[in-house]
This record gives structure tokens, sequence and C-alpha cells, in this order.
């Protein structure tokens, strides 16, 4: 039996080859990982990058377990056509310290590393959450069967402890993503967006944080831990309600940009009375703040989207249209949405100045903005050489690390503003 394009023997071969130590031992241990999560990548990208995918995974593997290995354990590819990767251990059947405590401890250690780090393993061919699983089985010889049944069985239920194991994992992190959402433990940091030619602040983007080196530490954790827990309105409020508490540290005259989901219409603190009350509190008129609303989260109900914008132009905020060049936004959202703000996202900026491609496009949208009275924030800028492009391709305002990096404010003088 030829072995796959990636390198890896399959079960079946495995099963032949480990055969006469299975019987000998007595027993088998199987550690397996079930990468279901990088199946799209064939069908997005091809067989060539999966099969890469699962050659990393297998030496990932092997890299995890490597001290323990023995001659004649294997590492090998799962049933055909699915996307798992096993390591087979053979153990005499009386080391029950083995079977009991190693195994167990082994796939803890190797579920816990594939949590941290196996979106590194696809890249750059799947997303940040692309996590496999890890589970293990032991199985006893049976001279009545064969020993590719047998493995296969350990196979199988090695999967079905994997896969409890996903799931306890899953409510364990519910569990603390609930606990951070009831006690507030987020914080917010303020970056500058500054007019590219004369370096004047127009105002700070809010940007939320978890606790400094929590699994929830970064927005994007933030965000897929509330929509793997059906929380995102709730999580969304909460940047607003945080970013609105700090509001009195931003320089006179600075605009604060919040970060919103369209369905903040129905956050009931933006709500007429109360949203004057809210603004009243925090010293704030409604010309002081510019709704950035991503069209990523609205581009399957545009009604709603633009309802969301008409109904907080109507009451005297600004809009700003996020992530302007990743693929989501259309020329229908920025003509007939008329934002006051165009955000090119970083991922477009990046490099700008090396790809006259982008830049015709960037010349094209600032023809766009001019018509409809936007202006066009770069996002991400990083280079001294993407400013100065920038700054020739007549952008008017800027953010990024060359810009200002994120961090806390405190108003000159030490002074609260208001």
């Amino acid at each position: 039996m030829e072995r796959p394009a990636s390198g890896i023997a399959s079960l079946e071969r495995a099963a032949v080859e480990a055969a006469g130590d299975f019987a000998r031992v007595g027993a088998a241990g199987v550690l397996a990982v079930d990468a279901a999560c990088f199946a799209p990548i064939g069908r997005r990208y091809g067989g060539a990058p999966h099969e890469e995918v699962l050659a990393r995974l297998a030496a990932f593997l092997r890299d995890k377990v490597g001290a323990l290995l023995a001659d004649s354990d294997r590492i090998c590819l799962g049933e055909m056509g699915r996307d798992e990767v096993l390591v087979i251990f053979l153990r005499d059947r009386h080391d029950a310290h083995f079977y009991r405590e190693v195994l167990p401890a082994l796939t803890r250690d190797v579920g816990a590393a594939l949590h941290s780090q196996g979106s590194r393993i696809a890249y750059p061919y799947a997303s940040d959450d692309a996590r496999p699983h890890a589970g293990c089985a032991p199985i006893l010889h049976d001279p009545t069967l064969r020993p590719d049944t047998l493995l296969r069985r350990a196979r199988d239920l090695a999967l079905e402890d994997a896969a409890l194991r996903a799931r306890v994992d899953a409510s364990a992190r519910r569990e603390r993503f609930l606990s951070l959402l009831f006690s507030e433990s987020v914080r917010v940091v303020f970056e500058p967006i500054v007019k590219l030619e004369s370096k004047q602040v127009l105002g700070y983007e809010a940007l939320v944080r978890g606790e400094p080196g929590s699994e929830f530490a970064s927005p994007a954790q933030l965000f897929a831990a509330a929509t793997e827990c059906d929380a995102l309105f709730e999580l969304d409020c909460l940047c607003r309600r945080t970013a609105l508490r700090a509001a009195d540290r931003l320089p006179e005259g600075a605009k604060l940009f919040l970060n919103c989901l369209p369905s903040a219409i129905h956050d009931p603190s933006l709500q007429d009375s109360a949203l004057r009350d809210l603004l009243a509190r925090y010293k704030l008129r409604p010309s002081d703040v510019v709704f950035e609303i991503s069209e990523r989260e609205s581009i399957d109900n545009f009604a709603v989207f633009r309802e969301v914008c008409d109904h907080y132009s109507a009451l005297g905020f600004q809009i700003a249209l996020d992530d302007v060049g990743v693929g989501y936004s259309s020329l229908e959202a920025v003509t007939e949405l008329a934002p006051d703000y165009l955000k090119v996202d970083m991922s477009f900026v990046r490099g700008i100045h090396e790809d006259p491609a982008r830049q015709e496009i960037l010349k094209a949208l600032t023809s766009i903005a001019w018509r409809i009275d936007a202006r066009i924030i770069a996002e991400g800028i990083e280079t001294d050489a993407e400013l100065k492009t920038l700054r020739e391709l007549a952008i008017s305002y800027g953010q990024g690390y060359r810009i200002g990096r994120a961090g806390e404010l405190q108003r000159e003088g030490g002074t609260p503003k208001g």
C-alpha cells in the first residue's frame, strides 16, 4: 500500500507493520487528533496545501510526543477522507502506569498545545479559530480479531474522547467568558486618528482589551468567544459602556470613534431619552461621537445596516464605514449610505507603496469619497514609506503604529475632559 502524498502512513499500513509488536506486548494506546477543522483547506486551496498542513500536524505531534516514542510506535493518518492523525503506542499490557496516567496526561498536554498553537499549523490557509482536538484510548490485543480492526476501534474511541474533551473545554471557556461579561472585566485603550498633512488629532478610536495574558486578551479572542457563546450583542454593549466611561480622558475637541455592530440600534441605552442621558453623563454631544460600523456583520442584511446609519445620522452622530478594502465593502454601501468616513483596512494599506494596483484603487475610492463628502481614514500605517504614499494619494487621515500606538489617555495637565 502506497503512502499518501503527505508521506504519512495510513492506519491500514501502520496496523500491518505493528501487528507483530501489538501481539507481543498485548496492548496499544492510540492518541488521536481530530483535525476536521482543516478540511475546508482542500476545498478552498487544493490538495497540495491540504497535504502540507496534515504533514505539519504530524510533525507537530512527533515533536510533542517524541520523548515517549519507541521504535515500534507509529504516527499515521486515520480513516481515508477524514482529517485525523494518530499516534499508536505499543506498551506491555501490564504497564498500567502508562495507560492510566502517562497517556491521558500526554493527551492533555497535546490538547493544550493544539489550543494555543494549532492555528499556526494551518497558517495561512485557515482562520485563527481552526484548532484540532486530541483524545486517547487504550485497546487490548485480541487474537480473534485483526489488528487493523482493533486499532480502528481504538481510533474511534479516541476520537469520541477528543469530542468529549472539546465539549468540556468549550463549556469551561463559556463559563469563564460569561464571568468576564458579568464582572465587566475589560479595559479600553485609545488609538489616535490624525490628519496626515498637519498631524492634528481628529479623534481616538476606542479599542477594547481583555485581561493581559488571558485567553480573552485581544479583541479577536473576545469576539470569537462571544460568537461561540452567542453573546455578541452583550459584548458589543459592554465595549461601548467601557469606552464611554473613559471618554472624559479625551482631549477637548477630539472625536470618540466607537466600534459597534449593526444590532447596536437595539441597545436600550442608545434609545431616545436614555441616549441623551448617557451622553450628558459623560459630557458628550452627538457630534463628538463617530459610530464605526463594519459591513462584515451587515452584508447579509443591507436594509438593517442602512437603518442603523440613518437612525444615528438623524440624531447628529457621524458614521464611519469600517473594513473598506477587505472584500466585504461594496460600492453600493459606500455610495448609498454616504458615511462620513471610509476606513480603509490595514490589510489594504500594508505595503501600498509597492503596489501600484492598490494605489489606483485608492485613487478611485478617494474620488468617490469626494463626491459623497466623505473622508478617508487609512488604518494600520506602520512605515514611513506607507505614510509617504498615502500623503501623495491625498488621503485625509490615518492611524497606526507609525502615527501613534494605542494606549491609556490622560488629558493635558491631568484634568479630565469637561
